[in-house]
């Protein structure tokens, strides 16, 4: 018994589904008597190249044509159809690539067609010959015998040499939209007489990313593993997916900022047997809708494949915040690198759940604009406290009375809280890097003596040891304290008043690792200020 995908490819160009351009002009250059001597088809595994040029080859050699309709009843339609026409001849360019399968071509194509009108090449895989194959045919591409047609098909066109490509007329094939792979692959399980509700062939049809074959073979696969009773549980299990629910779900938690329930979710997907590599690339591609979504102002079209799932994309759409779709797409991103490198996903999936649910408790460099974003947001109701004008403050009496406290500086709403343990693990991370592309590379080099000491509110102390007074004294200088403040504003969203003292003896530093004496923060501050000493 044949498998589904040969037994449903399509013979006529009526069955063709998502390729509407490439038939229009196939079936305007036959019916204008404009066939060219070589095509070169291009584009993803499984979207129908060559059942493509099998269907050109049957309307140029139709017992009725060249016509755009072969009756596929005469002796040639069926030959093609069955691959035993001597006049078709298909190539496998992966393993019949070298100089010498070409001569071979170049000796046979002088010969007429046997029954047909014309004598077509079909070389699958066409971005495999080798350049001196390539080059052989050059002449014979250019310049064929009038019976003669190539059909050159490829996954990757970039590797067709340009030469070639300037003789050929090129067509790209597209990935079809999900709803119409949806209907082939419904019209085959009724064929079939396949049990299948619409949500599993909507998974499996998800799960071919664009390839009729291979969602024609997992129907294929499900049906024999079933006795033709496909359920949603069966896909899952052979495809390893999460369902479209816990997709939306995982959402809603990021939503909700529950770090703790993304993390007992995530466990219990795990428990049940799902592959969280897969459910990494599913939530991206759900957040790639969200994001779309955002942009475009509605569901795109070929999103979702029922009316129920487009609302719920709308309505979460509009709930999750921009910049948090594009940080967690960051952050997963980092998941796939680890995947393809062998690693388990699990720990890069939880880390991007805790960051984004959590911003405060990640300073690293990456998430700075994520988190200003927020910040921003947060402060953006409440009106900023302007200090008043000198022109408002009244005259001073004869009366001394005694100065007023100074009123705190309001936090911005919504600022990052931040703890002195988190200081202590990003100063040497984060924050010196910050200062030294704020161009303080000496201030940079000063501060590598210092350690946070203590936090108190938004004061923070910082310690030199006790040998350490001329790199306290440079560090005072407003300039460096400021580029401090400022690189200390840009990792934690807040600003912070310094304060730098002496303290205790410390271990010293390794071999390696010695501090920068005076002369060397003097050559480091003429470098960066072009500075010149002066006599006193």
């Amino acid at each position: 018994m044949a498998a589904l995908y040969r037994k449903y490819r399509p013979q006529s160009f009526e069955e063709v589904v998502g390729q509407e351009a490439v038939v229009r002009t196939l079936g305007n250059a036959i019916g204008t008597d404009a066939v060219r001597q070589a095509y070169l088809f291009a584009g993803p595994r499984g979207t129908g190249k060559t059942s493509m040029a099998r269907i050109l080859a049957k309307c140029l050699n139709c017992a009725q044509g060249p016509t755009i309709t072969p009756d596929g009843t005469c002796h040639a339609c069926r030959a093609i159809a069955a691959g035993t026409s001597l006049d078709v001849i298909e190539m496998d360019a992966a393993s019949q690539r070298g100089i010498d399968d070409i001569r071979e071509i170049r000796d046979r194509v002088v010969l007429q067609p046997v029954e047909g009108r014309y004598k077509v090449y079909i070389l699958d895989e066409a971005h495999q010959l080798t350049d001196a194959a390539w080059n052989a045919l050059l002449k014979l591409i250019e310049e064929p015998p009038p019976h003669l047609v190539f059909v050159f098909c490829t996954t990757d066109l970039s590797k067709v040499l340009p030469t070639v490509r300037s003789r050929c007329q090129t067509f790209v094939f597209q990935r079809p939209r999900l709803q119409e792979l949806v209907v082939k692959l419904r019209r085959v399980a009724d064929a079939e007489g396949i049990d299948v509700p619409d949500q599993a062939l909507a998974l499996v049809a998800r799960g071919g990313r664009g390839a009729y074959r291979d969602a024609e073979s997992t129907l294929d696969q499900l049906a024999s593993a079933t006795g033709n009773k496909v359920t949603v549980q069966a896909v899952l299990e052979l495809l390893g997916t999460v369902e479209e629910e816990a997709l939306f779900r995982l959402c809603d938690l990021v939503i909700d900022r529950d770090t703790a329930g993304a993390l007992t979710y995530v466990e219990e997907l795990s428990e049940r047997g799902h592959d969280l590599g897969r459910l990494v690339l599913d939530l991206i591609e759900h957040l790639r809708q969200l994001m779309l979504a955002q942009h475009l102002g509605d569901v795109p079209e070929a999103a979702a494949t029922s009316e129920e799932s487009r609302e719920r994309l709308r309505a979460q759409a509009n709930q999750l915040e921009e910049a948090t779709v594009l940080r967690l797409v960051d952050l997963l991103a980092v998941a796939i690198d680890d995947m393809r490198q062998g690693g388990d996903p699990r720990l890069p999936l939880e880390l991007a759940l805790v960051k984004v649910t959590r911003p405060a408790s990640d300073l690293s460099r990456e998430s700075i604009a994520f988190r200003l974003e927020r910040l921003e947001q947060g402060a953006a109701p409440a009106a900023a406290v302007k200090p008043p004008s000198a022109a408002a403050v009244p005259e001073a009496s004869t009366d001394v009375e005694p100065a007023p406290q100074p009123a705190p500086v309001p936090v911005p709403v919504g600022a990052p809280a931040i703890e002195l343990a988190q200081l202590q693990e990003a100063w040497a991370r984060t924050i010196l890097p910050a200062v030294e592309e704020r161009g303080g590379i000496p201030t940079a080099s000063l501060l590598r003596e210092a350690h946070p000491a203590d936090l108190s509110g938004d004061t923070l102390t910082l310690e030199f040891p006790p040998t350490a007074q001329f790199h306290l004294d440079l560090v005072r200088d407003p300039k460096n304290a400021d580029l401090l403040a400022d690189a200390l504003y840009d990792v934690t969203g807040r600003r912070l008043e310094l304060v730098f003292e002496l303290g205790e003896a410390r271990e010293a530093p390794a071999a390696d690792e010695e501090p920068p004496g005076e002369e060397r923060i003097l050559e480091l501050l003429k470098e960066t200020f072009d500075a010149r000493e002066r006599e006193s």
